[in-house]
């Protein structure tokens, strides 16, 4: 098939431009590593969209959370990611959670189905001289179009580390000690587990992860910053004896049965399946050595016979400066017919990596079929996200960003707080919907 434009990557970004520009009528070139021979260090298969981390496409609230807001304008723009994150949710209390295997089997198979997308299973290793394309290949790009693409921006890529959390077989926690309850009892009320620990045992936890033996940093990797958003567990143990307590081992909102009251701190797992058979110990990204991870869990009350599916990781996250490199429209400035798409870009997060691939590839269509697309309004969350990726962060200290509401103008005036979210999605809402019809 004679092709429009190629995409380089088929994760989320990149599945998500190629449905875009399939949808619009555009023939599509969509090369993907995986499934050629070769592997990255996270994956573990060759599925397209897979996920390599959490399960999570966090919070669905469009009312007054940023992330719902652009889980909602991207099922507007007939996202293929929200979709498929639709069909194979599974329950998370107030978020949206998903079966990652049936997940990526859905992307895959729409992506090879649709009669305008042609899947090549294959190694790109540099840059298209000429012909539109973008490149989606994500946080692990391999070596050599890595340094393709340091050629052609003349800058250093930018590098954190981004941890995985553990998942566990459901049939061997011991439910007898451990509990099912969301917090607050929101969603279903019972989407998720709960380990609860006093405080006794909270400190030997503590003391287990600070004195646990850690994966060794190859010499290019010991300067290498993390991301807020996907701490290690130890390192947040690192910086203070109560850190977790008010992180993912918070036990506000939770009721231990047993006692009736809110435990010292409390592991939380949430659904990782549709069969409910594999749950992921929420926020526990680790760079643990395996055998240490193994010993310690199973310390957690419930989980002293655990079965692990999968035991956490950590692996080098690499991302351009793209508020140099990329014009409004996610263009390599000196290079225009390449646009760039997900985290390369240095969005974090599954939701908003899918959603620059999906303004990617309007951009692209956009271009393809002769007019032009503005960019979408700041005051909304694509635009928002979009403004922080292109233009409004510095470039020599821009690090990755989830969406969300200080991406936005502010709200003039003073207003309460609990009314200030409500207040920035009313406006998102306005704003998209006048972009939409322009």
């Amino acid at each position: 098939m004679t092709h429009d434009i190629h995409i380089i990557g088929g994760g989320l970004a990149g599945s998500e431009a190629a449905w875009q520009l399939a949808e619009a009528g555009f023939k599509v070139k969509l090369s993907e590593m995986r499934g050629s021979g070769e592997m990255t260090p996270a994956h573990h298969t060759d599925g397209l969209a897979e996920l390599v981390c959490s399960n999570s496409f966090r919070s669905d609230d469009a009312v007054s959370n940023a992330v719902g807001l652009l889980h909602a304008e991207m099922r507007a723009l007939g996202s293929l990611i929200m979709r498929e994150g639709d069909i194979h949710k599974v329950p998370a209390g107030s978020a949206l959670a998903v079966d990652r295997d049936g997940f990526s089997a859905g992307v895959t198979a729409a992506i090879t189905a649709h009669p305008n997308i042609t899947v090549v299973r294959e190694r790109v290793d540099a840059l298209p001289d000429d012909g539109l394309a973008i490149i989606a290949t994500g946080p692990l790009t391999a070596a050599g179009l890595a340094s393709s693409i340091g050629a052609a921006t003349g800058a250093d890529s930018l590098a954190f580390f981004d941890a995985i959390a553990p998942i566990v077989h459901f049939d061997s926690i011991d439910m007898e000690t451990a509990w099912f309850q969301s917090r607050w009892n929101k969603g279903e009320g019972k989407d998720y587990i709960n380990c609860a620990m006093d405080k006794e045992q909270y400190a030997a936890f503590h003391a287990g992860l600070i004195a646990g033996d850690k994966t060794d940093f190859k010499e290019w990797e010991k300067d290498t910053p993390y991301f807020e958003g996907c701490m290690p567990i130890e390192v947040m143990a690192e910086r203070g004896f109560d850190t977790l307590r008010f992180g993912p081992m918070k036990p506000v909102g939770l009721d231990d049965p047993r006692t009736g009251r809110w435990p010292h701190a409390v592991v939380q797992l949430r659904q990782d399946n549709a069969q409910g058979t594999l749950w992921n110990i929420v926020g526990f990204q680790t760079k643990l050595k395996h055998a240490e991870q193994v010993s310690l869990f199973r310390t957690i009350p419930g989980l002293e016979n655990a079965e692990f599916a999968r035991l956490g990781g950590l692996h080098r996250n690499t991302f351009i400066r793209s508020p140099e490199l990329l014009d409004a429209t996610l263009r390599l400035k000196n290079k225009p017919n390449i646009r760039f798409a997900g985290q390369i870009t240095g969005c974090e997060g599954y939701i908003e990596s899918a959603a620059i691939g999906l303004l990617a590839g309007r951009f692209a269509a956009a271009e393809l079929g002769g007019r032009s697309l503005a960019p979408p309004p700041v005051e909304t969350a694509f635009g928002a996200l979009l403004h922080h990726i292109t233009g409004a962060a510095v470039a020599e200290s821009y690090q990755p960003m989830n969406v969300n509401f200080g991406l936005m103008p502010p709200i003039p005036g003073r207003t309460k707080k609990a009314d200030r979210k409500k207040m920035y999605t009313d406006r998102a809402r306005a704003a998209f919907g006048e972009w939409l019809a322009a």
